[in-house]
């Protein structure tokens, strides 16, 4: 049950924190492009965190899992900035 509330959650600190970054850096192209694997790396990061500073937030024996898991739900913050954008985009017609 931990893991379904874990997993939007660490999505919702990467989408924040890319977008705090994506907001700094302004309209840096470079950057665009790796922010699917920074995405990745932060997600797997929190997943690693998650995994031993709490305890049975992620329900797995093993922290690859946790690596797994986390990378898997920062990718989400990436397809979540996506799908906000294309809702949000205005049709021209």
């Amino acid at each position: 049950m931990n893991t379904i509330v874990t997993i939007p959650a660490i999505a919702a600190i990467v989408y924040t924190i890319i977008d705090i970054v994506k907001t700094a850096c302004g309209g840096d192209e470079k950057f665009k492009r790796f922010i699917p694997l920074i995405t990745v790396v932060l997600g797997a990061i929190c997943g690693v965190i998650a995994f031993y500073f709490v305890p049975g937030v992620i329900e797995t024996e093993n922290v690859l899992v946790a690596i797994v898991i986390g990378a898997a739900s920062g990718l989400s913050a990436t397809g979540t900035n996506q799908a906000v954008k294309q809702l949000s985009k205005k049709e021209d017609s």
